[in-house]
């Protein structure tokens, strides 16, 4: 499964969710993969302690090779770096996706990752990509490769309004390059169950009929420190109910069943 992780609002958690959701994936025994599509590199230096500046053979070679002139293209499995954590990969971020983008858009090689994630589809059993918050290239890229997108929604009206904007995107890339593409959920994060604006916010996207996922992720300096230590919920504090309200979203997302509490009025 290709999973992209998109918002183009900043702050709302897509690197949390892409590589807690990821580090699930690995603990359960599945083969997991993250692209980090973002040139600032956070899911890079949250899964692998190093900045993306420091590293090489990213994402951003990988990509640089389908406008070079070579002879013969190294292969993607070739730019994932194993990460501390079994299972879990992680094809890493570079500043140098800012100078690249317009090069690739002018060549139009705006399929050239779905050709590579295809390909690595085939040794990972599951792919999450996190991306940068804007509608540029790269998240478009994304969205053309993935099967499936997850929304993270920070329980704003600021959020509400831009959330509408989204799902109207998508579903023209939906319709013109990739009718593969679903919408898997909105993932309402930092949430903050005793605040009246969240509970009523996610009950009404509810029952506009948006596909809200049932399981909410609430607001935690766990997770601050989760970023701090370079360790994912699931290895850092596996009891911790940030943790455990991830699992459940795994489960959610994998067709398994949960038992959850209503939304309180």
């Amino acid at each position: 499964m290709r999973r992209v992780v998109f918002n183009q609002k900043g702050g709302v958690g897509k690197s949390s969710i892409t590589c807690n959701l990821a580090a699930i994936s690995a603990a359960r025994g599945k083969r997991t993969l993250v692209v980090d599509l973002d040139p600032q590199g956070n899911s890079t230096h949250y899964l692998l302690g190093k900045p993306a500046s420091e590293l090489k053979d990213t994402v951003a070679d990988l990509l640089e090779q389908t406008v070079a002139f070579t002879v013969f293209n190294r292969r993607p499995d070739e730019f994932v770096h194993a990460s501390p954590f079994d299972n879990l990969f992680v094809m890493p971020s570079s500043p140098e996706l800012d100078f690249l983008e317009r090069k690739l858009e002018a060549k139009h090689k705006i399929y050239k990752l779905r050709e590579a994630l295809r390909k690595l589809g085939e040794s990972f059993d599951e792919i999450y990509v996190d991306t940068a918050p804007a509608l540029n290239f790269y998240t478009r890229s994304a969205l053309i490769a993935a099967q499936r997108c997850l929304i993270p929604f920070d329980c704003d009206d600021f959020s509400r309004q831009a959330l509408y904007n989204i799902l109207n995107e998508i579903r023209e890339l939906q319709e013109d390059h990739n009718d593969e593409l679903a919408v898997e959920g909105i993932v309402a994060n930092q949430f903050q169950p005793r605040a009246s604006l969240p509970r009523k916010l996610v009950k009404e996207l509810t029952e506009e009929g948006l596909p809200v996922l049932p399981v909410r992720l609430s607001s935690s300096v766990k997770m601050k420190e989760s970023h701090q230590a370079r360790q994912p919920l699931i290895h850092m504090a596996p009891k911790h109910a940030l943790t455990q309200q991830y699992e459940d979203l795994f489960r959610v997302l994998h067709g398994e069943a949960v038992e959850l509490e209503p939304l309180a009025d």
